[in-house]
């Protein structure tokens, strides 16, 4: 089984040396799923484990065990070229929606200059045939100041929108044309992917700020919807109880605080972090091109379904129907699809825009259901269970720092050799 990238990425974070309860907190896992992990990982990367006197156990990892598990685990290895062959993949169908934009535009834009010839000889042959000159008019409405417009509109747009791109002040992703038109479409994803993560590894980090003792109203800014009755009952502990192997303590007034031992079980000393009041769930964003990228979209978005529309009423037209072969045949064939993507170009991100706004409004009601929790620990009853919790404080152990009595680093001869020998000076030194 190949290990959790979290886990190795918190392990180096770590400096190569953990307790199960630094993954966990580092990570937000539960606390067997780091045990099952870390020992799943000390396998593959030829990692040691240290057993102090009080039997806590430390896993200590190679520096580049990254490179001692490409070399061991062909499943490894098939993971990062795959990874590797994922990214090229993704980038190549994300500059495809630009491509394909691009293509369309000219292909449009040609197969309007093609109709017209194609409109414009049709007309001289007709005058010439009457014995008449032409005379550069078409009847119908199609005159020569409409028929052009849509290269003007191109080209304005053109030049207008392609220096506002980078003179925006606004933060933007260091990204080509290609990749914004795909971001213009679809986003650059959810905010909050690692909502989950984030809330454990806070809780987690509140627990031990408060030396592995706290109360009940001080995880909840950290939680979503309580069901009701849940907090008179305080039952929204139990998922984070039964993650971090802790267990509740009744006050002499009768209240409840939650001890979690096992998450003051660290490899070394460390130090309190300072820690959000509640869990705040970050807003979408429509994007993160600017301004000026998203401008440019799509104005080519509009400038493509416009001409995209005056192509239809080209095709329309009977002269150009007798042309059933060549460049405007093909165009006829796939005119369907030209005009589909332009709809889809400029519907997508309309409708996902509105979308945006609804779940925006969701999230900022959650956050501040979470904020308004916060004012919970004013309460006296609140303050009493807090003060009972100070005196029920577990201080961290710290692996580090006791006495080992075994560790799969050395051979356990050699180990109890030294053990031996450690206490005949200590005899003698007596």
């Amino acid at each position: 089984m190949l290990p959790n990238p979290k886990v190795i990425a918190a392990v180096e974070k770590l400096n190569h040396q953990v307790t199960v309860a630094d993954v966990a907190a580092e990570t937000g896992l539960a606390l067997p799923i780091a045990n099952r992990e870390l020992a799943n990982l000390a396998s593959l990367t030829l990692g040691h484990l240290v057993v102090s006197e009080s039997g806590e156990i430390l896993y200590k990892f190679s520096p580049n065990l990254r490179a001692i598990l490409l070399q061991r685990s062909l499943a490894a290895r098939l993971r990062e070229v795959l990874k590797q062959i994922w990214r090229l993949v993704f980038y190549l169908i994300r500059i495809s929606f630009g491509i394909v934009l691009v293509i369309s535009i000219i292909l449009v834009f040609i197969a309007i200059g093609v109709a017209l010839v194609v409109i414009s000889s049709s007309g001289r042959q007709g005058d010439s045939e009457r014995g008449g000159g032409y005379r550069g008019e078409w009847s119908g409405g199609f005159g020569g100041g409409f028929w052009f417009s849509p290269f003007d509109i191109f080209w304005l747009s053109y030049d207008y929108d392609r220096p506002r791109v980078k003179e925006t002040s606004e933060p933007q992703k260091s990204r080509g044309f290609l990749e914004n038109v795909f971001a213009f479409l679809f986003g650059d994803g959810n905010p909050n992917y690692d909502l989950e993560e984030r809330r454990w590894r806070l809780i987690a980090q509140v627990i031990r700020n408060h030396d592995g003792v706290v109360v009940g109203e001080q995880i909840l800014p950290y939680l979503d919807e309580i069901p009701p009755g849940a907090l008179e009952s305080e039952d929204y502990m139990l998922p984070v109880l039964a993650k971090f192997n802790g267990y509740p303590e009744v006050t002499p007034q009768g209240g409840l605080v939650y001890r979690f031992p096992d998450l003051q079980r660290v490899a070394s000393r460390r130090p309190k972090k300072e820690v959000a009041p509640c869990l705040e769930e970050k807003r979408w964003l429509f994007n993160e091109a600017g301004w000026g990228a998203n401008t440019l979209s799509a104005s080519l978005g509009g400038l493509y379904l416009g001409g995209s529309l005056v192509l239809g009423s080209l095709l329309a037209d009977p002269v150009v129907q007798a042309q059933t072969t060549g460049f405007l045949g093909f165009i006829q064939g796939i005119y369907n699809f030209l005009l589909g993507y332009a709809i889809l170009f400029l519907t997508i991100p309309t409708v996902r825009y509105l979308w945006l706004q609804w779940l925006n409004r969701r999230i900022q009601q959650r956050n501040t259901i979470r904020r308004q929790r916060t004012q919970l620990l004013n309460q006296p009853p609140v303050q009493e269970k807090l003060a009972f919790a100070r005196q029920l404080a577990i201080a961290q152990t710290a692996v580090a720092e006791e006495q080992v009595i075994y560790t799969t680093e050395k051979s356990l001869l050699q180990q109890e050799f030294e053990q031996l020998f450690a206490g005949e000076q200590l005899l003698e030194s007596a």
